[in-house]
């Protein structure tokens, strides 16, 4: 025997008739090529195939091998033990008296009466139970599943138990004539648990979720649903993922909302697809019945910006170099009347060219020309009174020659681009003018370096980064206040907006601009790992002239001239110096005020799995003043790698673990979100309870109750608050990472 790097798989078929027959006893006898009796220890292998006893014998002819007294057979781990078995050896074909069973795939086994192997991937189990739970102290399992009958097909994925009851601590909580469940991680048709929801909004809510196995590539999930607040709806999702087409439709109904007085329904599409002559077509939309949706439901309405939901339509070919593409963009702004919002324009359509590549000489090249029309969104202003935003036609091109040079210790290049915009407006601006132009120059120079040097810090050897960098940008004065923004706003002030250009996003200003930033960062790397252990930054702008292209406090253009010659300063700092925890912070300082504009600062402490706590701390000055704290944390009993690693049996002992996340606004002297809950771990099933409180609006909120039944080894039951914390608490581990964490075989 040899040693193998990896397991592989068992062979099949006249390959394993091949494979050899190995025996070994106390005592063996037989008749060449007939029969081998073997007693005492007797241990019996061929190929992936352990089979001990107390007395075997195996008829040759026939591969019948019959064994009795304490049998214990292993095969594609899962295992069998009981006192008689006979069985077809290739077929695995025969049956089994009184064993227990564990599946490795599950981490769950159990008894039955006899097991009839109809193949290696059949089996038919009487009078079985099945639980991932050793006997607790009355004399059972805490959680089992027993059935009159089952029937388990491994290659189908499937297992098919008649009048099963289940039962949590002897109390049944789940009974069928008939209960269909999958015997592995594998996708299987069949009806999902019961996921029962409490909230602040809908009450108490039932839903019963079908999941269709349609194809390897093709799958669907129906879930009725019933609420005691609203009535009866429905959910259906589903997904495809064809050789050129791939995405996901899911839909929200509720037919007669008993609150509001009619239906309810919302519809996400997301759909790609690879076209002839290397085409690529994206469609993403989500849509919702009324303007209340994202406020009632605001779990079914998957965004990043839930009152300002998107119909994006997308359409390109490359060609060579040069990329074609087309889109239309519209917007459904789901309006408050106590907090309206302002939605950005619509694209109707997009149409343009992008072209890049690197000369002969060294040159970079770039081109970019777009035609838009911008239309006004149905329902997007914060007034609706007020005078309509302009509307029109735009045509832009955005080029750029940049001439690198790059060394391993550093890089320089210069660069010139320029901003052209032509637009041809719907109505007059108060000015009479609907049709105007302009170009606008930028020439700048890049220059960085990463300067290196082997040091030691704190009794470890690193590597120590200098990293200075200096961007030169001249970009003259163009007269653009009263020019229509369909697209633009100031950019956000960070380490990475300040190495630009422009200090406005999108394309209907440019900043005037004769500037120099200056800034260096630091790092300290693990000389064997590689790992950052710290980070230091600084960074700032001096301005040779006044700028009067500039934005406003809330990111709108046109704001007041700019004569600070020196911008704020950027600070940046983080470190996972100290063992166990993580540091880290940035600040925006006003020389000219003395006092920090904006500030983050945050600290986790990480001693260990499942225990994780953060908190930060953020400073708007004059906008929010906020402070958030997140943990996970065992407030009593052992985490699952102490009771593996410990002495002892590693079944169902109890952990209990607090999750939470909590956001505090200082400004407004309030909890805005904030999640709360525990976790109790007994090794072969966990239950979870968490509350969870999302902010709609400044005196408004949804507040939800999540309750969850783990069964180790068979499903969870209830609602699932795992993404929830998955989302919201950093560092947050699931205490089974879905399989990954091994279950010890309680019936071995």
């Amino acid at each position: 025997m040899r040693e193998a790097p990896a397991l592989a798989p068992l062979p099949r078929g006249e390959a394993a008739r091949q494979l050899p027959i190995i025996v070994r006893a106390r005592e063996l006898r037989g008749r060449p090529d007939l029969e081998t009796v073997a007693e005492g220890d007797v241990e019996f292998r061929r190929g992936g195939l352990v089979l001990r006893a107390d007395r075997l014998s195996y008829e040759q002819p026939d591969d019948l091998a019959r064994a009795q007294g304490h049998v214990h057979i292993s095969r594609d781990g899962n295992v069998y033990s009981g006192p008689e078995l006979q069985l077809h050896v290739q077929q695995f074909e025969g049956w089994f008296l009184e064993p227990t069973y564990f599946f490795g795939r599950t981490g769950a086994g159990g008894t039955a009466r006899r097991i009839d192997f109809l193949d290696e991937h059949r089996a038919v189990a009487s009078g079985a139970t099945y639980s991932s739970c050793p006997a607790d102290g009355s004399g059972g399992p805490a959680w089992l599943l027993a059935t009159d009958r089952v029937k388990m097909d491994f290659e189908a994925n499937e297992g098919i138990a008649e009048n099963a009851v289940l039962r949590f601590y002897g109390v049944p909580i789940l009974a069928a004539p008939v209960l269909s469940f999958p015997l592995t991680d594998e996708r299987k048709s069949g009806w999902l648990p019961p996921s029962v929801n409490l909230d602040s909004k809908s009450g108490l809510q039932l839903s019963v979720p079908y999941y269709w196995n349609i194809a390897p590539n093709r799958d669907a999930t129906l879930t009725p649903l019933v609420s005691a607040k609203r009535g009866v709806g429905a959910e259906l999702e589903f997904r495809y993922l064809e050789p050129h087409h791939a995405g996901t439709i899911a839909t929200h109904l509720l037919p007669h909302d008993r609150l509001t007085g009619h239906a309810r329904r919302a519809l996400n599409l997301d759909h790609e697809s690879t076209l002839p002559y290397a085409t690529t077509l994206q469609l993403r939309t989500l849509r919702v019945s009324d303007d209340a949706y994202w406020k009632d439901f605001p779990h079914a309405v998957p965004s990043i910006t839930p009152r300002l939901l998107a119909t994006d339509l997308q359409l390109s070919r490359p060609f060579g170099d040069l990329t074609a593409y087309a889109r239309v963009q519209r917007w459904q702004v789901l309006q408050d009347e106590a907090a309206r919002i302002e939605a950005p324009y619509e694209r109707a359509p997009q149409v343009g060219l992008r072209w890049a590549r690197r000369s002969g000489a060294g040159l970079d090249v770039a081109l970019e020309t777009e035609v838009n029309r911008f239309v006004e969104p149905t329902n997007g202003r914060t007034d609706p009174a007020a005078t309509p935003r302009p509307t029109g036609v735009r045509s832009h091109a955005l080029g750029s020659i940049a001439w690198p040079h790059a060394t391993p210790g550093w890089t320089l290049t210069p660069k010139f681009s320029f901003n052209a915009a032509s637009y041809a407006l719907d109505e007059p601006l108060s000015d009479g003018r609907r049709n105007f132009s302009r170009v606008i120059p930028t020439l700048s120079v890049d220059s960085a370096w990463v300067l290196e040097r082997d040091s030691r810090w704190f009794g470890r050897d690193v590597r120590q980064t200098l990293e200075p960098r200096l961007l030169y940008s001249n970009t003259p004065y163009r007269a653009q206040a009263g020019l229509p923004t369909f697209d633009t706003a100031g950019k956000d002030l960070n380490f990475d907006s300040i190495y630009t250009e422009n200090s406005f996003s999108g394309i209907d200003r440019v900043s005037d601009a004769h500037q120099l930033t200056a800034g260096v960062t630091t790092r300290f790397l693990d000389a064997v790992t590689g790992a950052e252990s710290l980070r230091l930054g600084i960074v700032q702008r001096y301005l040779f002239r006044s700028q009067k292209v500039t934005a406003q406090s809330d990111g709108t253009p046109d704001g007041p001239e700019l004569t600070q010659r020196f911008s704020d300063v950027l600070l940046l700092g983080s470190t996972s110096l100290v063992p166990r925890w993580t540091l880290d912070g940035s600040l925006q300082y006003n020389p000219d005020t003395q006092r920090s504009v904006r500030s983050i600062i945050g600290a986790r402490y990480s001693p260990g799995p499942y225990r994780t706590v953060g908190a930060t701390y953020r400073l708007a000055r004059g906008l929010s003043e906020q402070m958030e704290l997140g943990w996970q944390w065992p407030v009593y009993g052992r985490t699952p790698q102490e009771r593996s690693s410990g002495s002892g049996s590693a079944g169902c002992q109890g952990s209990w673990y607090s999750v939470g996340r909590i956001n505090y606004s200082m400004r407004d002297s309030r909890i805005t979100d904030s999640i709360l809950g525990f976790e109790y771990d007994a090794g072969c099933w966990i239950g979870r309870i968490v509350a969870e409180r999302l902010s709609t609006g400044r005196s408004e909120a949804t507040t939800r109750l999540l309750l969850q039944l783990e069964l180790v080894g068979l499903s969870r039951l209830g609602s699932n608050p795992l993404q929830v914390l998955k989302d919201n608490i950093p560092g947050y581990r699931l205490l089974r990472d879905e399989r990954s964490v091994p279950v010890a075989n309680p019936y071995d």
